[in-house]
């Protein structure tokens, strides 16, 4: 169901927010997936900062004022009932961390991050698509890890996971060319609740923070700039690509 405040009654309103009143995807509200904490969230009070239309969808409700429809990937389809006739962007933000050495890692590990990180994002677009070809210049974000890239060990099925989500990215950018623009972020370690495990005490955090050239974790308002952008005006010919939010441990 859509839960919407009083100001934000209709949930295609351009009234949201105090961003220019012109046409395209300035006007169109941003389907925003999972956005009820870390890089989700982060991104969704950038763009109401920024002020863009969103629309927040998954199973917790971000509690941002904006309207919320909520589902659960792994188990439904967005209600596209509840959805406006167009949308201006789709960020996909639900992932998963889930570290296992070759030896216990199981078929079913596998299986899971596929759903959640692969299938979830693939039904969720495939279901918006109509929406976005209507304003012309909407942009799709989805996310990845600097591990497909890099190469960790422990990273097998998120890897395998986000392996295919870049490979996802790259078929529907060219499909879904001219009108749609499709981007994946890859990030690295990023003080999130997902990787709080990984962050649990100083020495974990600074030890990580070694690993990168800038000596620093990640932070989600790191991660939600470039979300941000890609799905702005300002990234109108930037499709197909695979971007390194990183710290620089991917190239360097």
């Amino acid at each position: 169901m859509v839960r919407s405040s009083p100001q934000n009654a209709h949930i295609g309103s351009a009234e949201q927010g105090r961003g220019p009143r012109c046409c395209g995807i300035v006007n169109a509200p941003i389907l925003l997936i999972g956005a009820s904490s870390g890089i989700g969230l982060a991104t969704a009070k950038l763009l109401q900062q920024e002020g863009r239309a969103i629309i927040t969808a998954g199973r917790r409700d971000p509690g941002l004022g904006a309207p919320h429809i909520t589902f659960d990937v792994l188990t439904s389809t967005i209600p596209t009932d509840q959805l406006p006739t167009e949308l201006g962007g789709l960020a996909y933000f639900p992932g998963s961390i889930d570290l296992k050495p070759l030896r216990s890692t199981k078929a079913d590990d596998l299986r899971a991050a596929f759903e959640l990180n692969v299938l979830g994002a693939f039904t969720t677009v495939q279901a918006c698509a109509d929406r976005l070809k209507k304003v012309p210049g909407s942009g799709i974000v989805l996310f990845s890890t600097v591990a497909v890239g890099r190469g960790m060990a422990f990273h097998s099925s998120v890897a395998a996971a986000k392996g295919a989500v870049e490979g996802l990215t790259r078929s529907l950018a060219a499909e879904l060319a001219p009108t749609v623009r499709v981007n994946c972020i890859a990030p690295s370690l990023t003080r999130t609740p997902l990787a709080e495990k990984l962050l649990s005490s100083p020495e974990r955090e600074a030890a990580s923070a070694e690993r990168h050239p800038l000596k620093r974790v990640g932070e989600a308002d790191d991660i939600a700039a470039m979300a941000a952008f890609l799905l702005g005006e300002r990234a109108r010919w930037i499709t197909g690509q695979v971007i390194g939010v990183d710290g620089g441990m991917s190239a360097i």
